[in-house]
């Protein structure tokens, strides 16, 4: 018997779950020691958790906490990356933030298409130093 739950239909947990697989595989080569390896862990984690939880949710408000949460513990996994590239740990992370930004975009969408009277903010280009051209 193949039992599913309502969420493992969602390509954002499924993406949620695809990414925690990928992270594990960094997280075998970095030592436990690195506050990031705890942080980069409970985060990933708490990116399906959080999706599954939401979504289990009968009120508009209730789903759109777990569906923010969820999208902060992505943002966390981004930022956790970035620390490793900068610690020299790990020297790529543009399949794992290929996934994260997936992993936003649908958040955002179940956000806003579950409270469509919620305050949004515009998409805005941002521009980093690199950017930049003097």
């Amino acid at each position: 018997m193949n039992t599913s739950f309502d969420h493992e239909k969602l390509s954002v947990y499924q993406d949620a779950i695809k990414f925690v697989v990928w992270s594990d595989g960094i997280l075998e080569t970095i030592p436990r020691t690195l506050a990031v390896h705890d942080q980069l862990d409970r985060a990933a984690t708490s990116i399906s958790l959080n999706i599954a939880e939401g979504n289990g949710k009968y009120t508009a408000a209730d789903r759109c906490r777990f569906f923010d949460i969820a999208r902060g513990s992505a943002l966390e996994c981004a930022a956790c990356l970035d620390v490793l590239v900068a610690k020299k740990k790990l020297v790529d992370a543009g399949l794992g933030k290929s996934i994260l930004v997936r992993i936003v975009s649908m958040l955002v969408g179940l956000i806003r298409s579950t409270s469509p009277d919620r305050v949004h903010e515009n998409t805005v280009s941002y521009e980093t130093r690199n950017d930049k051209t003097d």
